[in-house]
Order: C-alpha cells, then structure tokens, then sequence
C-alpha cells in the first residue's frame, strides 16, 4: 500500500478552501468586516507630544507636565503688505479688528501685545487647553483671522502655529494619500495585467490586498489602545499592504497557474502551490514580521506604531493568500484566465524557458568566483556614500511651500527671527533652593544677553505653585535645524547650565525645545539602532536555518541582504544629501536624513528581500532536492521563479516610487529608498549576487542537512524533465 505523505497545515487548509469557497469567501468577509467595524467602535487614541518625548528634552517635558506647566500652543497672526510699504492706517485697524475677534473666542487664554518689524505687524495669541489637541480646535481661529482678511484685502493678514501647522501639514497628507492611492490602484493592475494577461487574474492580488489593507487598518485602531498611533500607521498600512499583499497572492497565483498548465486538477493544482509558495509566503511573512518585531527595541512610540501597522497588515495578507485565495481560485476555476488581453496573454503564456535570464545568469554559472566578487564590489562601491550619512529631523522648512501655513512660517520668520527657536531651560530643585535658582537663573540671563548665539529678548522666567521647578525661555533666532541652534544647545548643556545649576544642592537641569528634541531624536536613534540590528539578523538567521536546515544558507542571506541594505542607504545619500536630485523630486535638499528613515529602512528592507529570497532559494531547493547539480538547479530555480519576481518587483517599485512622488520630504526619501533597494535587490542580488555565490558554494549551500550529502544525480537533458 503506498504511503500517502502528511500534508502540511497550509496545505489542508488551502485543500478545505478550495473544496468550500463559499464558505472559506464568506468566512473572509466577516473577517474584513468585524476588523473594520470593530476599528470604529473601538476609536483610534493617539500619541502625544510626551509619548514621543526621548532623552534630555523628554525629561524637560516630563517634569513640566508632571508640575501642569506644559507650554500652551502659541498662533501668530502676521498683517503686512501685499505690495510696497504697509499702510500703517490700515494696518493697525486690522490688528484691531482681530485682536477684538481672537479675544472674543472661548479657545483662547490671551491676546500678546502687538509687535512690529519690517513692515509686519505681529500677534501672539495663546491657546486653552491641552496643546496636543489644538489642532482639533484651532478652525475658530483660522477663521476669525480669515474674516479680518476678508475686510482687509488690500493687506495680507495670515495664521501660522503650533496647533494650524500641523492641522495644515494632516490635510496635505491626506491629499497626498488620495493621490497616491489613486495613482497606484491602476499602476498595479496595469502591472498586473502584463504579467497575466487576464483581467480577472490581474484583479484578484489588488482586491485581496485592499481587502487586508482595510482589515488592519480596523485592526489597528484597536491596538493603538495599546500602542498610540504615532499617525504614521495608516500609511505604512497602506505602503506595506499594497506591495506584500499584491506579492503573496501574485506567488501563490502563478504557481497554481503553472501546475495547472501541467495537467492537474484545480483542487491538485491549488494543493501544489500551497505546499511550495504558500509555504514560501509563511515563511518570508514570518520573516518581514520578526524584522517589524525588531523596531520595538527602539522604545520609540513612533517606531512601536509603524511595526503595529506593519505586522497587522502582513499577517492578514498571509492569511488572506493562505484562506481565501484558494478559495477564489477553486470557484473562479479557468474563468480567472478571462478575459484575456490579446497580445499579452500570447507573450504572458509562451511555452517554454524564457530567454532573456538564461541569458544574464551566464556569467553567474560560467565563473562565479568572478562574477560574485565583481558584483559584491560594485555594491560596496554604491554603499560607500552610506558613510557620511548625516541625521536630522524634518523641520518647518523642509515642509512643501505649496501649503499656505508654510509660506506664513517664512515670512514670520523673516521678519521675527528671535521666534523661530526657543530653548526651554528646566531646573528641578527642593523647593528650599528656590531663592538660590531664581538668582542662578537670573546671572544665566544675562550671561546669555552678549551672546550672538541667542535673541536680546528678555527672557521668560517661571516658577511651579510648589517652587520645585523654574523655567527659563530663552529664545535663538536660528533656524530649528541650524548648526547655530544646536551651537546654543551644546553651550547651555555643556558650559552655562553646569556652572551655573552645579552649585545649588539636590538641583537638576534639563534643556527642551524644538531644536532639542530634534538632537536628542538623532541620538537616540543612533544609540538603538545596532541593538535593532543584531536582533533582526539574529532571528533571520534563525528563521533560515529552521526553514531550509542550512546553516551555510541562513549566513548567505543576511550577506547578501546586508549588500542591498547597504546600496540602498548609499542611493538614499547620494541623492538626498546633495541637490542633484532637487528638480527631480521637486524638493530642495538640507543635506541632511531624516532621522527616522534609517531604521525603519533597514528593518522593511531585510523584511522584504525575503520575498524573494525565501521564494526563489525554496524552487531552487525543489531541484536540487530531485538530484540536480548546484548549477542546474540554481538555473532552474531563478529562471523557473524570474517572471513572478519581476513582476512582483516591480508591482513593489512602482507603489514606493509613488511615494517619492509626494509633497513631504519623509514620504519621498523613503519612497526612493524602498523603490531602490527592491530594483537592486530583484535585478543585481537575484540575477548576479545570489546565482553566483550558490554555483561557488555547491553542495555546501545546504550544510548541515543531507542535501549537502547527496551526490548529484544523472539526468538526461534539462532540469525541467525531472519534475515531479
């Protein structure tokens, strides 16, 4: 009696789906559904300023919300000229009229004084209630200010401020998505119309990714109860959900598609390609959703949100391809192969090997010792860049100037320098020494008054209801991210306040600010970073070895992984640290990173080479495991599995590519990196790199398991005449 091998669970549960598709389709729905309402009901709480709080600055914040001194949101309200010198008439009844509206607001604490400077009046108005959430209150004011516009047009009378940029850069961002999404949707399908031919089989990955994008996206509304969303998780939702999603079911598709063209039935078919790329999909799902995992070592409330959203969104696209899709495939049956588009269904489905790679894998096979170290050199020389990568966090300026509030920002800062930066010293002491930092404070103040590095403003002095901590708002009139903002920083930390706080007994200094937080951001990023990386390559490397049960292979990936990280932060240098690219991108260049990006580069880039990685290391595998040789297996395996990576690859390049396409710097910095380290990854890894380091290695590829053992085979003709 034959023995009959005991299926694995992705292929049982492909092999029930296929056989009850209404049931496994509606099951799916519900899923969707539930994650969606259940997202709603349950609300989204977002992250504060003090969740995002790190280091010195954090400190300062906290101490000042622990003693409810927390700075209010502050909005200026600019009158000035069109045109020519400011009607001084007019001018000051416009200030009028909107001194006496803001006034009449129940949001707002207080009317400053008005200031003047370079044909520009000013006025400062403070708000109530918790700055955090100004930007959900600010529209009285934008349209108290907007009514005095209106009987004033000769002048231009203008909002700008905590709580109206932010709300202007959400409504940039949400235009910037729509657009996004609105390009990408039939970017995708034309994609995926090419690689199938048919319209059906071309809908089915976008429809099921859509499907899994709005699944997490409910999903995480409920888990920022537990993790506060950053603001940050519906676009790597959608960025991540787009391109993994599309690749699962693209995998799993062709695979079906191809065993089918061999003859089988649609339920054997959907059987096979679940036992190889629905494995290939757990796997490489896994291994994206260990690398996100990695991002939470950085005890960073915006990383921790971007890693919810990226594994909600990864694991329902793994069990959408593992559930659903069979399900699909068995009901849709050869309907899914309809209707066809002519000529590219006849270039789509032509028998036989394909041309082209053969072709480029040539040299891989032919001189691999040469071709690896030609290859691995060319991508050190790109990565050499990567060494004067230089951080920095997005500023005011770097934000598109098409946004009015933007355009408000320069001209404020124009012509009231001393308001573009304000260091908040913070001094925590027993409130028995208070006299003494009172007069330590007051001797900083005038120490700083000779110092160009600071305004000549007199500086604001204050002190908690239990006098344990006092506050000193100094103001630099530099731009937040200039190296003479972070010059006044490093004098008041390292030289001022210790001279002068160091005296007092049991007293403590901490120094906030915008110009602050963007330094201790940097370093703090710097610091956890190779704690993030040991941890993704350590479980990558794990992952490999369990999977293929080589410890050589599990090596070989995080290398060439390694070498397509390391290009893709010398292309992100070289084109956002220098001013080549500021036409292209519409954008102009502060030289510096931001902060944020490599990281998160890092851990979505190793995550996702594993796509293709696990799916083109396991069809090679299939051959070497019927007795092929090393070289013939590793033809069989890229060239068998070339026309899905592509298309995969470039389904994933064109949605990142979108995304360089937006207005705000983070969004297109990290667009053209992801777009370039897939293109690097796909063509030069899989075609040049990985070919020719495997046919180097022979046998020992698969060492310690029996593979590496095996003498190969004899087998007459190609590879393809021992399939199974």
């Amino acid at each position: 009696m034959e023995h009959t091998p005991r299926r694995s669970a992705t292929v049982r549960v492909a092999r029930w789906s296929a056989t009850h598709p209404w049931r496994a389709i509606a099951l799916w729905l519900a899923f969707v559904a539930a994650c969606f309402a259940i997202g709603h009901a349950a609300g989204t709480r977002k992250a504060t300023s003090l969740d995002q709080a790190v280091g010195q600055s954090g400190r300062a914040a906290h101490w000042l919300h622990d003693a409810k001194m927390d700075d209010p949101a502050l909005e200026h309200v600019l009158i000035s000229s069109r045109h020519g010198a400011l009607d001084a008439s007019a001018a000051a009844r416009a200030t009028a009229d909107v001194r006496e509206r803001l006034t009449a607001l129940s949001g707002v604490a207080h009317v400053d004084a008005t200031q003047h400077a370079r044909n520009t009046v000013l006025v400062n108005v403070t708000m109530r209630g918790d700055p955090d959430t100004a930007q959900d209150r600010v529209q009285p004011l934008l349209d108290a200010t907007s009514a005095t516009q209106h009987e004033f047009p000769q002048l231009r009378v203008e909002e700008v401020g905590d709580a109206s940029i932010p709300k202007a850069i959400n409504t940039e961002l949400g235009k910037s998505f729509g657009k996004a999404t609105s390009i990408s949707l039939p970017v995708t399908l034309l994609i995926l119309l090419v690689a199938f031919g048919a319209i059906i089989a071309a809908g089915v990955p976008v429809l099921l990714a859509l499907s899994a994008v709005a699944a997490a996206v409910g999903l995480s509304t409920v888990a920022s109860h537990l993790v506060p969303d950053s603001g940050t998780t519906s676009s790597v939702i959608l960025l991540m959900g787009m391109a993994v999603g599309v690749d699962y079911s693209l995998f799993y598709l062709k695979r079906e598609r191809e065993e089918r063209a061999r003859g089988r039935s649609h339920v054997d078919a959907i059987e096979v390609a679940a036992r190889t790329s629905g494995h290939s999909v757990v796997v490489s799902g896994l291994a994206v959703i260990v690398a996100m995992a990695g991002m939470f070592l950085t005890r960073d409330v915006i990383f921790s949100s971007l890693a919810i959203g990226s594994i909600l969104v990864i694991g329902v696209a793994v069990l959408g391809s593992l559930t659903v899709l069979p399900a699909l495939l068995a009901k849709l049956g050869r309907r899914i192969d309809r209707p066809r588009v002519p000529v590219v269904w006849r270039l789509t489905n032509r028998a036989g090997e394909p041309r082209l790679w053969p072709a480029l894998l040539r040299p891989a096979l032919r001189r691999p010792g040469l071709t690896f170290l030609i290859s691995a050199l060319a991508m050190l020389a790109l990565a050499l860049p990567a060494l004067s990568m230089k951080l920095g966090q997005s500023t005011e300026k770097d934000l598109p100037k098409s946004i009015p509030a933007v355009q408000t920002y320069d001209r404020l800062a124009a012509a009231f320098p001393s308001q573009q930066v304000t260091d908040e010293i913070v001094v925590r002491a027993p409130a028995q020494q208070a006299g003494a930092v009172t007069a330590a404070l007051r001797d900083v103040t005038h120490r700083l008054a000779a110092n160009p590095l600071f305004a000549g403003d007199v500086p604001q002095l204050r002190a908690s209801a239990d006098a344990t901590l006092h506050t000193l708002s100094v103001d630099v009139p530099y731009p937040v991210a200039s190296h003479q903002a972070r010059q006044a920083l490093q004098q008041l930390r390292g030289a001022v306040l210790p001279q002068a706080i160091a005296p007092i007994r049991g007293a403590e200094f901490a120094v906030g600010g915008g110009a602050a937080s963007n330094v201790d951001y940097a370093q703090h990023q710097r610091e956890r970073l190779p704690l993030v990386i040991g941890f993704v390559l350590a479980l990558t490397f794990l992952i490999m070895a369990f999977t293929f049960r080589s410890v050589v292979l599990a090596l070989m990936t995080i290398l060439v992984n390694m070498l397509s990280a390391a290009a893709a932060f010398g292309v992100l240098v070289l084109t956002f640290q220098h001013h080549w690219a500021d036409r292209l991108l519409h954008y102009h260049s502060n030289g510096t990173i931001v902060s944020w990006i490599p990281l998160f580069l890092f851990v979505v880039l190793f995550g996702l080479s594993m796509d293709y990685h696990v799916f083109v290391v396991s069809r090679i595998r299939e051959a070497a495991a019927r007795g092929v040789s090393t070289r013939d297996a590793v033809r069989h395996g890229i060239t068998r599995s070339a026309g899905v990576v592509t298309s995969a690859a470039v389904v994933m390049v064109s949605v990142f590519a979108i995304f360089a396409s937006l207005n705000m710097i983070e969004f297109k910095q990290l667009g053209v990196g992801l777009a370039a380290a897939i293109l690097i990854d796909a063509l030069v890894v899989r075609a040049v790199v990985l070919p020719s380091l495997m046919a180097l290695l022979g046998r020992a590829n698969w060492w310690p398991s029996r593979l590496s053992r095996r003498a190969p085979a004899y087998v007459a003709g190609t590879p393809e005449l021992v399939h199974t």
